[in-house]
C-alpha cells in the first residue's frame, strides 16, 4: 500500500465507521475492503476556493442524454464542487451545454457520427489534441487538473503532473493502461474501486473515490407502483450478460425488462442471444433517457446486473440504489463494494444463487436502500473526497 503524507496510508479502509461510506460489509459477514482517500490535516494549502479543471472525454456532449456514465460523473462533480464553492472550469465538446464556464474547441464523436454517418478512425485523436491546446494555453489558470480521458494529456501537463489528476473510467489491468502507467510513474491517479486500485501501479494510485450522483435528479417516481418486473440496463454485450438477466426471470417466472442499446461492435451477441428470448414477459425497450430509466427502476421489484467482467464500478447501481431499487449483482469487479449484501441487494456467484436472491427480496426496504445511496453515493461526497485529494496533492509540492 502507497505511503501518504507523513508515512501515513493513502487509503483508509471503510469499516471502522468512517464518515464517508460507513460499516461495509459482504454476504458472509466480513468487512470489505473499500477503501476511500485519507482526510489528512496537512492537505489543507489554501485558504480560498480551487481553480479546477475538469477535462470531459469527447464521445459525448455534455450531459449526455443516454448513454455515458463517465459524462454523468464529470457533470454531478462539476456542479457539487461548484456547490462548494471552488472555480470550476469544465473541457468539453463544442455541442455541450452546461451552467458552468466551459472551453471547448471541437464537437463531440457523437456529433460527427451523427451528421456523416461515420468517422475516421484517427478523428478521437483530433478531438483529443484540439481540446489538449485549449488546455496548453490556460494551464496558468488552475490549480488542479482533473482529466477522466485516458492518454494525451499526460504527456501536456509535464511537471503540472504533480498538480493534476486522473481518474479513468474503465478497466485498469489491460495492457493499453499498463503501459501508459509505466510511461507515467508520476501522474497521480484515482480509482473509483478497490477493485480497480488493485491494478494500479502503487506509484500512480493516490486514492480511491467512489462515484456518486446529484440526488435531486435521480429520485424514485411518485407515486412508485413496484410490481414483479425484473430489470436489466446496459449494452446488450457479453460483458454486461443480459441473457443471464433472461435466464434468471424465466426461472422465477417473473416479466424482465431489458433497457440498453444493442452493441455495434458485436451485433452477434444480440440477434444470437438475447433477440431470440424476446416476446412475451421478456422485452427489450432499448435505450432510455434519465426520465425514463427512473421509471423504469422505480417500477421494479430489482435490477439485476449479471457482469462477466471485472467492471470498475458500475453506475447503474447507484441509480437503481437511488430510485430505492434492490440490486442482484454478480460477485465480480466493484459490485461486492457498491452492494451491501441484505441491506441493499444481493452479490451472487451463479444464476442458482440470483434466483435465490429473486425469492429473497421481500426482506429488503426500499427506504432503506433509499437512505444508503444518500449515505454512501451521493455527488456532494464525491466531492468533497476529490478536494481532499486535491488539496493533498497539491501540499505534496
Amino acid at each position: 500500500m502507497p505511503a501518504g503524507i507523513g508515512g501515513e496510508p493513502v487509503f483508509h479502509v471503510v469499516g471502522s465507521k468512517t464518515p464517508l461510506q460507513g460499516d461495509v460489509h459482504d454476504k458472509h459477514g466480513r468487512a470489505l475492503s473499500c477503501v476511500a482517500v485519507n482526510h489528512h490535516p496537512r492537505a489543507m494549502t489554501l485558504n480560498r476556493p480551487l481553480r479546477i479543471a475538469q477535462i470531459s472525454p469527447l464521445i459525448l456532449p455534455l450531459p449526455a442524454r443516454e448513454a455515458g456514465g463517465t459524462e454523468r460523473i464529470v457533470v454531478d462533480l462539476s456542479y457539487a464542487l461548484n456547490a462548494l464553492g471552488h472555480q470550476v472550469t469544465v473541457f468539453a465538446s463544442a455541442d455541450s451545454d452546461l451552467d458552468l464556464p466551459c472551453v471547448s474547441a471541437l464537437e463531440s464523436l457523437a456529433f460527427f457520427e451523427a451528421r456523416d454517418g461515420h468517422v475516421p478512425p484517427g478523428l478521437p485523436g483530433v478531438l483529443e489534441a484540439a481540446l489538449m491546446e485549449r488546455l496548453r494555453a490556460r494551464l496558468a489558470d488552475f490549480d488542479i487538473v482533473h482529466c477522466h480521458g485516458e492518454f494525451f494529456h499526460a504527456a501536456l501537463l509535464g511537471e503540472r503532473r504533480r498538480h493534476s489528476l486522473t481518474t479513468i473510467h474503465w478497466r485498469t489491468d489491460e495492457l493499453d493502461r499498463q503501459l501508459f502507467f509505466s510511461a507515467f510513474p508520476d501522474l497521480p491517479v484515482a480509482a473509483i474501486s478497490a477493485s480497480q486500485a488493485a491494478t494500479i501501479p502503487a506509484a500512480n494510485c493516490r486514492g480511491v473515490v467512489a462515484h456518486g450522483l446529484d440526488p435531486a435528479r435521480v429520485v424514485p417516481t411518485q407515486p412508485s407502483t413496484v410490481d414483479d418486473t425484473l430489470l436489466f440496463i446496459g449494452r446488450m454485450t457479453d460483458q454486461k450478460r443480459p441473457d443471464r438477466a433472461i435466464e434468471i426471470a424465466r426461472r422465477c417466472e417473473h416479466p424482465l425488462k431489458l433497457a440498453g442499446s444493442r452493441d455495434p461492435g458485436n451485433p452477434y451477441y444480440f440477434e444470437h442471444h438475447v433477440k431470440p428470448a424476446l416476446g412475451g414477459t421478456i422485452e427489450h425497450v432499448g435505450a432510455v433517457d434519465d426520465a425514463r430509466k427512473r421509471e423504469l427502476l422505480s417500477a421494479a421489484r430489482a435490477l439485476v446486473f449479471p457482469i462477466d467482467w471485472p467492471e470498475p464500478f458500475g453506475l447503474v447501481m447507484i441509480e437503481a440504489m437511488a430510485c430505492g431499487t434492490p440490486v442482484i449483482a454478480w460477485n465480480n469487479g466493484a459490485a461486492p463494494e457498491v452492494v451491501e449484501h441484505g441491506v441493499t441487494g444481493f452479490i451472487v456467484d451463479n444464476i442458482d444463487d440470483a434466483v435465490a436472491a429473486v425469492a429473497r427480496l421481500p426482506e429488503l426496504d426500499r427506504a432503506t436502500i433509499r437512505a444508503r445511496f444518500l449515505e454512501r453515493f451521493t455527488a456532494e461526497r464525491m466531492a468533497r473526497d476529490y478536494v481532499a485529494l486535491y488539496e493533498r496533492l497539491l501540499a505534496d509540492a
